[in-house]
Protein backbone atom coordinates (compact mmCIF):
# COMPACT_ATOMS: atom_id res chain seq x y z
CA UNK A 1 0.00 0.00 0.00
CA UNK A 2 1.50 3.55 -0.89
CA UNK A 3 1.88 6.00 1.66
CA UNK A 4 1.61 10.14 1.97
CA UNK A 5 4.11 11.05 4.94
CA UNK A 6 3.66 14.32 6.46
CA UNK A 7 7.19 15.32 8.57
CA UNK A 8 7.55 17.70 11.59
CA UNK A 9 4.73 18.89 11.94
CA UNK A 10 5.07 21.47 14.90
CA UNK A 11 2.30 22.36 17.86
CA UNK A 12 2.46 24.55 21.61
CA UNK A 13 -0.37 21.43 23.13
CA UNK A 14 -0.62 21.34 27.31
CA UNK A 15 -0.15 18.09 27.54
CA UNK A 16 1.86 16.21 30.47
CA UNK A 17 1.58 14.89 34.17
CA UNK A 18 3.08 17.64 35.37
CA UNK A 19 1.08 20.80 36.87
CA UNK A 20 3.39 23.29 35.30
CA UNK A 21 3.17 21.68 31.56
CA UNK A 22 -0.61 21.79 31.76
CA UNK A 23 0.15 25.23 33.06
CA UNK A 24 2.35 26.42 30.37
CA UNK A 25 2.83 23.94 27.59
CA UNK A 26 5.50 23.08 25.40
CA UNK A 27 6.36 22.41 21.56
CA UNK A 28 4.94 18.92 20.10
CA UNK A 29 5.98 17.46 16.56
CA UNK A 30 3.85 14.77 15.07
CA UNK A 31 5.19 12.80 12.02
CA UNK A 32 2.19 10.96 9.92
CA UNK A 33 2.03 7.97 7.65
CA UNK A 34 -1.25 7.77 5.91
CA UNK A 35 -1.68 4.55 4.73
CA UNK A 36 -4.00 4.54 0.72
CA UNK A 37 -4.33 3.33 -2.40
CA UNK A 38 -2.85 6.46 -4.38
CA UNK A 39 -2.72 4.85 -7.89
CA UNK A 40 -5.92 6.63 -8.42
CA UNK A 41 -4.85 9.92 -7.79
CA UNK A 42 -1.73 9.39 -9.71
CA UNK A 43 -3.57 8.87 -12.72
CA UNK A 44 -6.61 11.32 -12.76
CA UNK A 45 -4.48 13.88 -10.89
CA UNK A 46 -7.86 14.84 -9.22
CA UNK A 47 -7.80 16.07 -5.12
CA UNK A 48 -10.67 14.48 -4.49
CA UNK A 49 -9.09 11.14 -5.17
CA UNK A 50 -6.87 11.65 -2.79
CA UNK A 51 -6.14 12.94 1.10
CA UNK A 52 -6.02 16.75 0.94
CA UNK A 53 -2.70 16.90 3.73
CA UNK A 54 -3.78 20.39 4.40
CA UNK A 55 -6.89 19.17 6.42
CA UNK A 56 -4.89 16.78 8.12
CA UNK A 57 -2.65 19.19 9.58
CA UNK A 58 -5.59 20.95 10.78
CA UNK A 59 -6.96 17.59 12.35
CA UNK A 60 -3.94 17.10 14.05
CA UNK A 61 -3.53 20.58 14.80
CA UNK A 62 -7.10 20.35 16.93
CA UNK A 63 -6.02 17.87 19.01
CA UNK A 64 -2.50 18.68 19.64
CA UNK A 65 -3.41 22.15 20.42
CA UNK A 66 -6.35 21.10 22.25
CA UNK A 67 -7.84 19.61 25.46
CA UNK A 68 -4.73 18.46 27.29
CA UNK A 69 -3.98 15.35 28.06
CA UNK A 70 -1.36 13.05 30.53
CA UNK A 71 0.10 11.17 28.28
CA UNK A 72 1.62 11.64 24.70
CA UNK A 73 0.29 7.97 23.97
CA UNK A 74 -3.09 9.51 24.37
CA UNK A 75 -2.66 12.15 22.15
CA UNK A 76 -1.29 9.58 19.62
CA UNK A 77 -3.93 7.66 19.90
CA UNK A 78 -6.41 10.61 19.93
CA UNK A 79 -4.87 11.63 16.48
CA UNK A 80 -5.08 8.15 15.09
CA UNK A 81 -8.92 7.94 15.57
CA UNK A 82 -9.35 10.64 14.27
CA UNK A 83 -7.74 10.59 10.83
CA UNK A 84 -9.36 7.14 10.41
CA UNK A 85 -12.66 8.54 11.37
CA UNK A 86 -12.69 11.13 9.17
CA UNK A 87 -10.89 10.15 5.66
CA UNK A 88 -12.94 7.68 3.81
CA UNK A 89 -9.77 6.79 1.44
CA UNK A 90 -7.48 6.37 4.67
CA UNK A 91 -6.94 2.62 5.37
CA UNK A 92 -4.22 3.03 8.14
CA UNK A 93 -1.74 5.19 10.00
CA UNK A 94 1.24 5.53 12.21
CA UNK A 95 1.32 8.05 14.51
CA UNK A 96 4.80 9.32 16.36
CA UNK A 97 3.78 11.94 18.90
CA UNK A 98 7.36 13.58 20.32
CA UNK A 99 8.06 15.75 22.57
CA UNK A 100 11.27 17.90 22.68
CA UNK A 101 11.59 19.16 25.82
CA UNK A 102 9.48 16.65 28.43
CA UNK A 103 10.20 18.20 32.45
CA UNK A 104 12.52 15.17 33.59
CA UNK A 105 16.90 15.42 34.12
CA UNK A 106 19.19 13.99 31.59
CA UNK A 107 20.71 14.52 28.22
CA UNK A 108 18.58 13.72 25.31
CA UNK A 109 16.97 14.80 22.33
CA UNK A 110 14.00 14.15 22.79
CA UNK A 111 10.97 11.65 23.95
CA UNK A 112 8.31 9.95 21.64
CA UNK A 113 5.94 7.07 21.21
CA UNK A 114 4.81 5.66 17.94
CA UNK A 115 1.62 3.77 17.11
CA UNK A 116 -0.03 1.99 13.89
CA UNK A 117 -3.62 1.90 13.36
CA UNK A 118 -5.47 0.41 11.09
CA UNK A 119 -9.58 1.22 9.95
CA UNK A 120 -11.96 -1.33 11.18
CA UNK A 121 -13.38 -4.05 8.37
Amino acid sequence: MDKIILNNLQFYGFHGLLPEENKLGQRFNVDLELISDLKKPGETDNMNDSIHYGQVYETVQEIVEGEAKNLIEAVADSIAAKLLASFDLLHACRVKVIKPDPPIPGHYESVAVEIYREKSK
